[in-house]
């Protein structure tokens, strides 16, 4: 069968694999355009593959809600150019959609959810491989699914924040989903702080001490330890800093204010935890003149 342009422009359309691709596909399957589809689909699986190792630490986190169910999710890239491209862009709201319809638990169990498609996940994460050339991964969900004001905010495609608060406003709980991804604090309220840490901030106040400090008398110097303490335990606390949309208040006291109570924040930000690999093009380039 004569491969003829409109073919290979149909196949591209129908696959978004580039022209050579989808010609050399159609030959290869005597211009059959179903055969040259699944053709190229385990052409992508194949690329997959060999670039599985390939450190993937830039991306985007994708979002989406409906009403207290939302989810966020982290896809990886190799560069942040390819985190810009069209097809990375809509494979990630895709699935992004896909994990809050289907309430997938991880990025595990995400993989195996179809899209509207008709692939599933693990399978156009393969196609998107095929068209961008870059190792693309599907690292992780966080999800909410609650009565009380949700709030799923992304900050530049890069920090996502899901914030559960009872009472208040939709506005308020944005406004703390802001003020997580802006200030990132460890720990929600001075109660969630762990036992150990405070412990060992103690033990590092007293040390930093001076000598006629630690003379003093042991209720005096638990008042003084107790007063720096307290001041780290704000810092590391949601409800301890400053708001970042009214720094003349802590977020305790806006919530107070809004009549709310902030249950909780998952924060996430595009690969945080991955290595990754410095390139050092001036001395690649030299050591290749080498040769």
């Amino acid at each position: 069968m004569e491969i003829t342009a409109t073919l290979v422009k149909d196949l591209r359309e129908r696959t978004g694999a580039g022209m050579m691709e989808c010609k050399k596909a159609l030959t290869e399957n005597k211009g059959d355009i179903d055969a040259a589809a699944e053709w190229l689909r385990k052409q992508g699986l194949a690329k997959a593959d060999k670039k599985a190792s390939r450190v993937a630490a830039e991306g985007r986190i994708a979002m989406a809600q409906d009403g207290g169910k939302a989810v966020l999710v982290e896809i990886n890239s190799e560069t942040d150019f390819v985190a810009k491209d069209e097809n990375f862009l809509k494979f990630t709201d895709a699935v992004a959609k896909a994990a809050l319809a289907s309430g997938a638990k991880d990025a595990e169990a995400l993989k195996a959810v179809k899209l509207p498609s008709g692939e599933t996940v693990e399978e156009a994460r393969a196609a998107v491989i095929a068209k961008v050339g870059e190792n693309v991964q599907v690292r992780r969900l966080v999800a909410a699914n609650s009565a009380n004001n949700v709030a799923a905010y992304v900050h530049g495609g890069r920090i996502g924040v899901l914030v559960e608060v009872k009472g208040g406003d939709a506005d308020f709980a944005r406004g703390v989903a802001m003020h997580v991804a802006a200030m990132n604090p460890p720990y929600n309220k001075a109660a969630d702080v762990p036992a150990d840490f405070l412990a060992k901030e103690k033990e590092i106040e007293l040390a930093k001490m001076s000598e006629k400090d630690k003379a003093k008398p042991a209720e005096i110097l638990e008042k003084i330890i107790g007063g720096k303490v307290a001041k780290i335990v704000n810092e590391v606390t949601l409800y301890g800093q400053p708001y970042v949309l009214n720094t003349d208040q802590t977020v305790e006291a806006a919530a107070k204010a809004a009549g709310a109570d902030v249950v909780g924040f998952q924060r996430i930000a595009v690969g945080e935890g991955i290595e990754k690999v410095v390139e050092d093009y001036a001395a690649e380039v030299a050591k290749a003149m080498q040769v």
